[in-house]
């Protein structure tokens, strides 16, 4: 699979691609992501920002991510141990007729192997506790549970994994 800095040209994709993943979600009971977030302002905003990564598989795009320092004031309810040279993973979503098929969990892997080149020394994230596969995924990749977030959506897990 290839990475790579998503662009304007991608945005109309990276919609259908989250608004599939929504409606995904909604069909298995996960009531994670609405209309109201994530929106296209948001997206628009990650890849305005040379934020939002994509990974292509079959010239496809089939996974999005953000990657920044940026983070909720709820953040600070964790204990976190990686010091100030981290990043945070920010709306991961795997276009489901990609989904199960390890996309998710390379895609982190790739994250991580990225972000040891650069001398990032922990990866941050949030994960909804009414997600099984997002919390497994996480958890099988090594992350720790640093914390806990109350959105209102319900309770988030704070995770994060030292490189």
């Amino acid at each position: 699979m290839n990475y790579r800095l998503a662009t304007i040209d991608d945005f109309q994709e990276i919609i259908g691609i989250y608004r599939s993943a929504i409606d995904t979600m909604n069909a298995d009971g996960i009531m994670q992501w609405d209309e109201i977030y994530p929106t296209a302002d948001d997206i628009r905003k990650d890849i305005d920002t040379q934020e939002m990564y994509v990974g292509l598989k079959d010239s496809r795009i089939c996974v999005a991510y953000t990657l920044n320092k940026e983070s909720d004031a709820q953040y600070q309810n964790a204990s976190w141990v990686g010091g100030i040279n981290y990043i945070v993973v920010h709306r991961l979503c795997v276009a489901p007729e990609f989904q199960h098929q390890h996309i998710a969990r390379n895609t982190m892997q790739h994250i991580h192997n990225e972000c040891r080149g650069y001398g990032i020394k922990a990866v941050r994230l949030d994960a909804f506790t009414e997600n099984p596969y997002a919390l497994a995924l996480y958890e099988n990749l090594g992350y720790q549970k640093r914390g806990e977030a109350v959105w209102r959506k319900g309770k988030f897990n704070l995770y994060e994994l030292i490189l």
